[in-house]
């Protein structure tokens, strides 16, 4: 069998792992996971020479001694316990998942080198399965969500269970809800949170569960619980809601609505706007964010309104999306459990909810060239004090933000291009089926990869970041030269394609 060697740091101490290649993605995730000492609601990451993340999955690449991995917990219990003292006097351990890992891991590693499974490990085996059963008949237990019954624990080969089913819609919810809820108490480290207030943030490297707590961070590090008295649990209904309504499609989905909040978030630290913006301004900036595309159904306003969908007659065919989007938001927040601003008052209230309707309104991109000429106007005179500047401003920067992919570096960007074609191409298939008109920059008859950038960031992104960064030209070199770097390689992969195309002609 092929095996492929992989040396890590640990806890001060380098280790090796032998990957097999037949290991699964959660044999190869629980191996590092008990390498690191860590509980199943600790959070792994695993960083390569460089310091950038590399996937824990059984494709990360071997190494040597000298190039060696470094495996972190970047998040982990705030209690640091492993006991959980109830009220009627009873303890129960909250790391009884992580008992059963390791427990699978040794009889796997023992099998390898003996070939049969120890009978001291099997009665150990039937000891903690008695004890889960039990916990598990305890109703006052078991409701509290102390157990995870997500299929991807169940990390042993040779248990030789069934393959579940492909879980639904509601079940996946849940799977992430118990997920998040269990990790919502971890303590993120500081190398992660300093690292979430930049642009270079992969967020491929995080499960959806993972970047709620992130989300949950950004709202507590920006003082958003204190200031507008938030309470926690309610903060993660709201942030838990909030990925409930984005749909399973291409590119706008959860983890874009993840990556324009996180986009949002680092330009907020790198202008330094907590002291040029009121708190308010800075709440209805990141909740605009991530609440900017919710329930898209992966058609645009053009295919809305040419099809005379439900919410272009709702809307009168005046951004039906982004009106959409904006009831959405309200709709979760008129819950009380997911209330984030109940305890405004009436006047903050009404200031948020206006300030979010016009940021999210500001994403259509039929307005685009309505709202930048307005900032254009005022960024020679800009006043931060006038209360019409910031409005201007908070909009440009909800714009900067979702349309930010380009200014991350190309190994994060890419793939979202793939992923945004995915969905223009579903576009145009369903516009020739039905017999509408086929929106030019999304048949893929017509469009290539290149050529789609190409026009995008010169027409588009280019003309909008340079006039932020006229304001803040501490962004030149964090998003306004990843961008320039983006078009060269665009043009040069469609200048090389064209020639290609021209030389294949007879």
């Amino acid at each position: 069998m092929t095996t492929k060697i992989i040396y890590f740091m640990v806890n001060g101490k380098l280790e090796q792992a032998e990957l097999g290649a037949d290991c699964s993605a959660a044999d190869v995730k629980d191996l590092f996971r008990v390498a690191a000492e860590a509980g199943p609601h600790h959070i792994l990451k695993m960083y390569n020479t460089n310091g950038s993340v590399v996937n824990i999955s059984p494709r990360l690449e071997a190494n040597s001694v000298d190039s060696y991995y470094r495996l972190e917990v970047v998040a982990s219990d705030l209690q640091n316990s492993l006991i959980l003292f109830l009220s009627a006097g009873v303890a129960m351990p909250l790391e009884l998942d992580s008992m059963e890992y390791r427990l699978r891991h040794l009889e796997n590693k023992v099998t390898e080198d003996v070939g049969k499974t120890p009978d001291i490990i099997c009665e150990l085996k039937t000891q903690v399965e008695s004890f889960k059963r039990k916990l598990e008949s305890v109703e006052h237990l078991s409701w509290m969500g102390l157990f995870r019954y997500d299929c991807d624990q169940q990390l042993s080969k040779s248990s030789q269970k069934p393959k579940l089913p492909q879980m639904s819609v509601q079940e996946e919810h849940q799977r992430v809800r118990m997920k998040f809820f269990n990790m919502s108490s971890l303590q993120v480290t500081e190398e992660v949170r300093e690292h979430l207030k930049t642009p270079i943030f992969d967020n491929w490297q995080w499960e959806e569960a993972e970047m709620l707590v992130l989300l949950q961070v950004m709202y507590t590090d920006l003082d958003f619980l204190t200031a507008f008295n938030m309470e926690v649990e309610v903060l993660q209904n709201f942030l838990f809601e909030v990925y409930c309504h984005y749909n399973n499609i291409p590119f706008h989905n959860f983890q874009h609505c993840f990556c324009v909040t996180q986009m949002m978030y680092g330009l907020i630290w790198l202008t330094d706007l907590r002291s040029k913006l009121g708190r308010i301004d800075l709440l209805i900036m990141l909740t605009s964010a991530l609440c900017h595309d919710l329930d898209h159904p992966g058609y645009n306003n053009v295919y809305q309104i040419n099809a005379q969908t439900d919410l272009a007659l709702r809307y009168n065919d005046i951004s039906p999306l982004e009106n959409h989007h904006c009831a959405v938001a309200f709709g979760i927040l008129a819950k009380p459990e997911c209330n984030i601003l109940k305890n405004l008052t009436t006047e903050q209230y009404k200031l948020i909810r206006g300030g979010m309707i016009k940021c999210i309104l500001a994403t259509d991109m039929a307005r685009h060239n309505e709202i930048l000429n307005k900032f254009k106007v005022l960024q020679p005179v800009f006043d931060f004090t006038n209360k019409d500047h910031k409005e201007v401003l908070m909009k440009i920067m909800v714009k900067v933000s979702d349309i930010s992919n380009e200014a991350r570096p190309m190994a994060v960007a890419e793939p979202w291009l793939d992923c945004l074609l995915q969905e223009f191409f579903n576009q145009s298939d369903t516009e020739k089926l039905k017999g509408l008109p086929v929106t030019p920059f999304m048949d893929r008859d017509k469009v290539s990869k290149p050529s789609s950038q190409t026009n995008f960031i010169r027409f588009v992104l280019l003309p909008l970041f340079s006039e932020l960064t006229k304001l803040f030209p501490c962004l030149e070199q964090h998003i306004l030269e990843p961008v320039r770097g983006a078009l060269e390689y665009y043009s040069n992969l469609e200048r090389a394609t064209k020639e290609e195309g021209a030389t294949a002609k007879p």
